[in-house]
């Protein structure tokens, strides 16, 4: 049980890492997202990442997200991927190397987007699926990245904060092992997020398109989707040659909800899903290019936010397909339960009333055996 700071309502769905309840952040209380922001600087510190985007008066500038750092001298970017040193901008990840993990995933994939992707159905076969039916005996190569541009207090691979462990890795390291597996159907980025490192996931994926002839090995992406528009465009060419896909991950829609979750605006993400509809979807429309997921986050992402998302994505096309996660708790959200039932039903009926497609994902968990029981 948590108590909101600023009404006083308590309930076991108000989680203490956020500090306020939902009804505080979108009635615009003053008080509630500051404090919501202040957990963030707080929990930051423990990565030894900057509580806050430096805005560091005739400092460098880095481009390549939303976040859009100003750093002065021996200050972190907000990824804490880049900083600055010598009067110089350096980075831990440049075009020809990136911080990552990466390892063989076998298809059918825990992939968001594998209940409409060819890795998973057939769809596009021959051109993009080398079977038609899921390719089974098939491999993802999954790329982690470390480092983020935002701050999710729920995150599920929080441990891409600790950049320590991630391992420098060559573009033409990840080629080379593609093009002597042939089981390898796909690449998807993910982590963290790929917006601090685009340069590299971008340069690594045009070098194996380059190298892999008519081989199929689609690129994939899964995203907050706040990175630079220019190189946003970029990625979503590969993914559209290639059979691949891009996944957004949807957050919330109301932006102060949104920053209190992820300490970040949704605003340019939600341009560039714009962005990736408006230039690539009508090309391959039967194979969508994009999809978006959102993550039910009990009491914060409710059937009201959910309808809010699923009518910006049908106002664009209502065959967008989108995945409504069930959570369960982890990192500093994990004082709440797995969404309740009654709310991931309220939530499918709400996207189902904008959209055509809609699926819900990790079901299983709303009777997770670990002692955390769904409250309905």
């Amino acid at each position: 049980m948590a108590t909101c700071a600023v009404c006083g309502v308590t309930s076991p769905l108000i989680s203490r890492a956020i500090r306020v309840c939902r009804g505080c952040l979108k009635g615009r209380e003053e008080r509630a997202l500051e404090m919501a922001l202040s957990n963030h600087r707080r929990y930051r510190t423990e990565f030894g990442l900057p509580p806050d985007p430096p805005r560091t008066p005739g400092g460098l500038p880095c481009n390549l997200c939303a976040a859009r750092c100003v750093m002065g001298e021996r200050e972190l970017g907000y990824c804490g991927i880049r900083g600055v040193k010598g009067g110089k901008l350096w980075s831990l990840s440049t075009p020809e190397k990136g911080l990552l993990h990466y390892y063989l995933d076998p298809h059918v994939t825990n992939c968001c987007n594998a209940w409409w992707c060819p890795a998973a159905t057939g769809c596009g076969y021959p051109k993009y699926a080398v079977s038609q039916g899921p390719e089974m005996g098939y491999y993802n190569l999954a790329l982690f990245f470390y480092g983020c541009s935002f701050n999710c207090l729920f995150c599920q691979n929080w441990t891409h904060k600790v950049l320590s462990c991630g391992k420098l890795v060559t573009a033409s390291e990840l080629v080379d092992l593609t093009l002597a597996n042939k089981g390898i159907t796909c690449w998807c980025w993910f982590g963290g997020s790929a917006e601090p490192q685009m340069p590299f996931a971008i340069n690594a994926s045009r070098l194996l398109v380059e190298s892999k002839g008519e081989r199929i090995c689609r690129v994939c992406w899964e995203w907050n989707g706040d990175g630079n528009p220019a190189l946003v465009r970029r990625a979503a060419e590969l993914s559209s040659i290639t059979g691949g896909n891009i996944k957004f991950d949807l957050k919330a829609f109301d932006e102060r909800v949104h920053m209190a979750l992820t300490g970040m605006s949704n605003e340019q993400t939600l341009r560039n899903f714009e962005l990736v509809f408006r230039e690539f979807f009508d090309s391959r429309p039967e194979i969508p290019v994009l999809g978006a997921t959102t993550l039910l986050v009990p009491h914060y992402v409710d059937a009201e936010e959910v309808g809010r998302i699923a009518e910006f994505i049908a106002s664009l096309d209502d065959r967008i397909p989108y995945s409504l996660l069930v959570f369960h708790p982890d990192f500093k959200m994990d004082d709440v339960p797995v969404t309740p039932e009654r709310q991931v039903w309220d939530c499918y009926r709400a996207a189902k009333r904008h959209l055509k497609r809609v699926h819900i994902g990790n079901l299983h968990l709303l009777w997770w055996p670990i002692g955390v029981r769904p409250l309905a």
